[in-house]
Parts: C-alpha cells; structure tokens; sequence
C-alpha cells in the first residue's frame, strides 16, 4: 500500500492553493471541520480499506493496493 500526489502537478498546485487559501481544509468541502481538514477523515478511512485503490475526495492524493 502506497499513498501518492497525484501525477498530474496542475491539479495538484490547484488543490494546494486551495488549501492555502482555506487553512488546510479540503477545498471542494463547503463545511470547515476537523473532518475536512486535509488529510480528510474520509480519505483516512479508505486508506484503512484494504481493498480500496484509488484517489481522495479532491483528487490530491492516490493510494494503491500492492
């Protein structure tokens, strides 16, 4: 299991700015919560996931199933 940056940079320096701009809270995530602070609560459970593969909620980061 691996957790990775997207490969493609443009979305990952648009998810960043967002994130500067929110104070590290997901950026597609209208509610500011301890939930919604990047790393997100959600995506943190996926991970947990053995079986899941794939990208978080805003498409900053990847986890794959080795």
């Amino acid at each position: 299991m691996a957790v990775k940056l997207n490969s493609d940079k443009k979305i990952v320096d648009t998810i960043k700015e967002g994130l500067k701009k929110t104070g590290g809270y997901c950026p597609c995530r209208m509610e500011r919560t301890d939930d919604t602070k990047c790393m997100c609560k959600e995506f943190k459970n996926q991970i947990k996931d053995p079986n899941f593969e794939g990208y978080c909620h805003c498409m900053l980061y990847y986890k794959t199933i080795d």
